[in-house]
């Protein structure tokens, strides 16, 4: 297992940062922030133009055939530009729970959509607090399924959702076409989101997994989109840095720039070394991709890549003083969608517990 890029996947990462930075606008992002039910529209065209919807699809389903690394690097990009669109990583939990499923014919079916772009994805796991509720309120009997899954990311325009439901008091994981399903829009601190509440009338629904295969399944998804969602905050979190070196060597206080000052020079060295150890940790969690202690290595990844990120936002901001508040600096971007992506796919607290109860498995 290598924890190096080789040459391919090094063009990938330089191709797509130079994408993005000739195609993002600022403006545009932070408009997105207070607008409920939009989403950035040119960032998704761009992901489809460049096949980054196809990365880690199988070839035979008319994806690329790549993994979990290449989608990683593409998301650091993602994440380095703010990307208004959540579909990316949505899109990759459901793909690798259908592959993991088993389902052929529901493989055939979204597969070749997803890696096209013509259909995009939510996962609809949590409910409250928890990610992963041992009692769902969604319920699913007859192959329907009824119930509200509360603020969903990306549920407003999804076409098919991956859905933790209640059935004769086991879990299913279930997939469900929204075409028909209600939603509402909710307001969050990072609209981009596109957060929604997802009620489900008898919807129709088809079976992944139930009882404990409901739970392995959903599990390892989760940790896969952890992953991809890691590697986004890395991007997120090492722009700042940058950020906050371009000005403390611009910015100057009696005489000199601040940069000279040891609390800030301390400061962006800490920031380095949390984007540092992110990566580190990201890169080692995709490469682990399918072997044993994957789920150690993505909570690893998740933990350290949400701190990066957070603490970075913060700190930049801190920085700058009172310019880092203002709407035209920008740097509302990184911190609504650092607290934002630091509560998708579980918060700190699930990642921590999940990282000792492996560690304590392990012991045993």
């Amino acid at each position: 297992m290598s924890i190096l890029y080789d040459e391919g996947q090094q063009a990938i990462a330089t191709e797509s940062r130079r994408v993005l930075d000739a195609r993002m606008s600022k403006d545009r992002l932070l408009g997105l922030l207070e607008r409920v039910g939009e989403h950035d529209k040119p960032f998704w065209d761009t992901a489809v133009e460049q096949g980054w919807t196809a990365l880690a699809i199988p070839e035979e389903f008319g994806g690329l055939g790549l993994g979990l690394t290449e989608l990683g690097l593409v998301a650091q990009a993602a994440g380095a530009a703010t990307s208004g669109a959540p579909f990316l990583t949505a899109d990759y939990g459901l793909s690798s729970a259908l592959l993991g499923s088993g389902k052929k014919d529901l493989q055939s079916i979204w597969l070749p959509r997803l890696a096209s772009g013509e259909a995009v994805a939510a996962v609809a796991l949590a409910e409250g607090n928890a990610i992963l509720p041992p009692q769902s309120a969604v319920a699913f009997a007859d192959g329907k399924l009824i119930g509200t899954k509360p603020a969903v990311p990306g549920g407003l325009t999804a076409d098919v959702a991956l859905v933790w439901a209640q059935a004769d008091g086991s879990p299913v994981l279930a997939l469900a076409d929204l075409a028909s399903v209600q939603r509402r829009a909710v307001s969050s601190y990072d609209n981009s989101r596109l957060h929604a509440d997802l009620t489900f009338t008898g919807t129709d629904a088809a079976v992944l997994a139930q009882g404990e295969g409901a739970r392995i399944l959903a599990l390892e998804t989760l940790a896969r989109m952890a992953v991809v969602t890691a590697h986004e905050q890395v991007g997120g979190a090492e722009a700042l840095v940058n950020i906050a070196r371009d000005y403390a060597v611009t910015r100057k206080a009696f005489g000199q720039p601040i940069a000279a000052f040891q609390s800030i020079k301390h400061r962006i060295a800490e920031m380095y070394g949390l984007v540092e150890i992110a990566r580190a940790n990201c890169i080692h969690a995709a490469a682990s991709e399918g072997l044993p202690g994957f789920l150690i290595a993505a909570a690893d990844a998740r933990i350290s890549a949400t701190e990066a990120y957070d603490t970075n936002a913060r700190d930049c901001i801190q920085i700058h003083g009172g310019i880092g508040v203002t709407w035209e600096l920008g740097l509302h971007l990184h911190m609504r969608r650092a607290r934002s992506l630091a509560v998708e796919q579980g918060s700190l607290l699930f990642w921590e517990d999940l990282l000792v109860s492996q560690l304590i498995g392990e012991a045993a």
